[in-house]
């Protein structure tokens, strides 16, 4: 069922917003281009720093198909989206102190960098995402150690490995 735009409002911001996350609902969008070409089309010129900042603010992330929206606000089905990403995306963990760095396909680490940050794990205090890796930074090293048996118990069962 396609989703109803709302009638514009008094915030420009607000209404580019919405017509971001209409398009990337609709379609498939590779890339930055595309999307600013889009929405000029819709009559919002928005240069790439802007468009950028918009993507950012909105949670969108950019995953092996093109960009993708965020998911639905955090609830009970955190665990489920934190298992969802480490099935898609983690192919390694390893600790170092209190850091652990994980490895994904590229163009994968935004994706499990904000599935972590959102399930707010016991002792991780942040992540940095990069392309096709993410450094998560735990309180000390056993919460990095920690970290990287949670993740592995996740991919494990992910796999169907007992």
């Amino acid at each position: 069922m396609p989703r109803r735009t709302p009638p514009p409002s008094n915030d420009p911001r607000q209404d580019r917003h919405q017509r971001i996350l209409d398009l990337l609902g609709q379609d498939r969008i590779h890339n930055q281009a595309d999307l600013q070409k889009r929405l000029a089309q819709r009559g919002f010129d928005v240069n790439q720093a802007t468009l950028s900042r918009d993507l950012r603010t909105l949670g969108v992330v950019k995953g092996k198909d093109g960009y993708e929206l965020p998911q639905a606000p955090l609830s009970p089905d955190t665990a489920q989206s934190l298992w969802h990403a480490v099935h898609t995306w983690l192919v390694a963990a390893t600790p170092a102190q209190n850091l652990v760095v994980l490895r994904t396909p590229a163009g994968g680490a935004q994706a499990l960098g904000l599935a972590i940050d959102r399930a707010t794990l016991p002792g991780v205090i942040g992540t940095i995402a990069g392309d096709d890796t993410v450094l998560a930074v735990c309180a000390d090293t056993r919460q990095a150690k920690a970290l990287v048996r949670r993740l592995g118990t996740h991919k494990r069962a992910a796999a169907g490995v007992a």
